[in-house]
């Protein structure tokens, strides 16, 4: 069983090197961690190259956009279980090997997280407040829930995935709402990872949205529409 750790990055010379030890520190030498670097002006691609490590592939990306520099770094993915990560987070050290475990009956699975503040790991607080399922499509269709730094999947649900949809509002609920509909998905009611939270951040996850709701309509009938589509062709 192989895995493939995709990553997107762009200038995340501060974290990364946390970051990057946290995974490779865990996985074995025949999986890899994939790397889709949109165009970083810091030291992020030296602070990568320097690794020397077979295990990490670099690709690059032209597309300013968070979302579709994902797709780019899960479009080189090998894996038989895939995981997500953000450049400026930090793994348990038992990450891995717990989703792992509970990917054994479910196609997709999701965790809590313990958030904190630029280094402030001491002063962390859960990303999830109460344990309630977290899965379910009307669920996540009224208010996401899956967390996406901390996704892992199976490469089956990557192939129904990809091609990503043009103006996708997040990766990780078109993700999740694909596994929702042709396996299953669980929540670990455990934080697996530090979510870092830091002025430069590039997902907005957990904070209130600002959208209208004309806005927040207009996204989900977008999804729907897409995922009758997707269905519809796969």
């Amino acid at each position: 069983m192989k895995i493939s750790v995709c990553m997107a990055t762009y200038n995340g010379e501060r974290f990364l090197k946390e970051q990057i030890d946290s995974i490779l520190h865990q996985i074995s030498p025949d999986d890899e961690l994939i790397i889709s670097d949109d165009g970083s002006t810091d030291n992020t691609i030296e602070i990568i190259s320097s690794y020397k490590d077979e295990r990490i592939k670099l690709y690059h990306s032209t597309k300013g956009n968070l979302i579709y520099n994902f797709e780019n770094a899960l479009k080189q993915a090998s894996g038989d279980i895939i995981f997500l990560s953000d450049q400026d987070d930090i793994w348990f050290h038992d990450k891995v090997e717990k989703s792992v475990w509970h990917l054994q009956g479910n196609g997709l699975v999701f965790s809590n997280a313990l958030m904190f503040h630029d280094t402030e790991k001491v002063n962390g607080s859960l990303f999830f407040k109460n344990s309630k399922n977290k899965t379910g499509v009307l669920s996540n269709l009224l208010k996401v829930k899956y967390l996406g730094a901390t996704l892992a999947f199976k490469s089956s649900i990557l192939q129904k995935a990809l091609p990503f949809p043009t103006k996708l509002p997040m990766h990780d609920v078109w993700i999740g709402l694909i596994a929702e509909i042709t396996s299953s998905t669980y929540y670990i009611d455990e934080p697996l990872i530090y979510y870092r939270r830091h002025e430069n951040t590039a997902s907005r996850t957990g904070e209130k949205s600002t959208n209208s709701l004309f806005r927040m309509l207009k996204i989900r009938y977008g999804l729907i529409f897409n995922l009758c589509k997707r269905m519809a062709t796969s």
